[in-house]
């Protein structure tokens, strides 16, 4: 049996007909122009960021919590630790905006030099807390071995430690000041931040760019200072805003319990403590204040680092 012999009709590019295609009319820029920006990778992170509603809102809050802490006593025609007993416990009003406590102190005045207070101990603690973090984290990724092991179980041992037990003893033994909390809020402080370093320096240290530049004969501190920290920044950001709110509480509640910020000077936790009393008179204000900006604060933190978490994810960049 013969095979079928099948016909093919083709036609070479010269015999295709010209009504078979429509021609657009473009000219030379709208061809060469790029349909998408190229967009960096911190570019990128803010866009997906700026699409997230409850993270611009914590961003937007804290920002205006900073611009008022700043300006918000110069403006005030009150002083701080001005008393004037014959005005205590005034309700809010258009003179006394968040009213007045026991010693007749514009709680107004008292919450922005509070909230000075609470983001510099929440601010130095972090900062301290990276910096110390990355350099114990980077070099015990980087070196390994031996180093690597004997750096983590000093890390181990110190994250053995009751967190809250060590800040109380120390306040205890150097005494309640400012630099003392910032000081116990940092001794311990600082193991998350290295364990998170150190293990994003053990995963990118083994990429090709940082292999490359170790074939070049680059020096150690130069290859952790350019090549793998900034590639660490998103873990590192997102703990830095979670850290800030821990540090904001711890202060608050040590100001509370009488082992932080000593009355008369304004803090958040010592506004708390003056006003336990006033409650049961129907004062309501002298604690509603600031109680709602320790808990908006933290709030806005939380939401904030979530974001960054997953603004900074490079999985989810597109």
């Amino acid at each position: 049996m013969k095979p079928t012999n099948v016909v093919k009709t083709t036609h070479s590019p010269s015999q295709i007909p010209d009504d078979w295609f429509n021609k657009l009319e473009k000219d030379g820029q709208e061809a060469e122009a790029v349909a998408r920006p190229s967009l960096s990778y911190w570019q990128d992170a803010w866009r997906r960021l700026v699409k997230n509603k409850m993270a611009m809102l914590g961003l937007v809050f804290l920002v205006l919590l900073a611009i008022m802490a700043i300006f918000g006593p110069i403006f005030s025609p009150y002083q701080v630790n001005m008393q004037n007993l014959p005005n205590q416990y005034q309700p809010p009003s258009a003179k006394h905006w968040f009213g007045t406590d026991n010693a007749g102190r514009d709680v107004f005045t008292r919450t922005w030099y509070g909230a000075r207070i609470s983001l510099f101990v929440g601010v130095m603690a972090a900062l301290i807390d990276v910096t110390i973090g990355i350099i114990w984290g980077g070099i015990s990724g980087y070196k390994g071995g031996r180093t690597d092991n004997i750096m983590m179980r000093i890390i181990e041992i110190l994250y053995g430690l009751p967190y809250l037990l060590v800040v109380i003893l120390l306040l205890v033994v150097l005494g309640p000041s400012l630099s003392t909390i910032i000081i116990a809020l940092t001794v311990t402080g600082w193991v998350g931040m290295a364990r998170i370093v150190r293990g994003q320096v053990l995963q990118i240290k083994n990429y090709e760019f940082v292999l490359a530049s170790k074939s070049f004969g680059t020096k150690s501190s130069r290859i952790i200072r350019k090549n793998l920290l900034p590639n660490s920044m998103g873990p590192i950001i997102v703990q830095m805003t979670l850290t800030v709110p821990t540090a904001i509480f711890a202060e608050a509640f040590l100001s509370f319990i009488g082992l932080g910020i000593q009355s008369p000077f304004a803090s958040w936790g010592v506004m708390a403590n003056d006003s336990l009393g006033a409650i049961l008179s129907g004062n309501w204000w002298t604690l509603f204040f600031p109680a709602f900006f320790i808990s908006f604060t933290m709030f806005a933190f939380n939401v904030l680092g979530d974001g960054l978490q997953d603004a900074l994810d490079p999985k989810l960049r597109k």
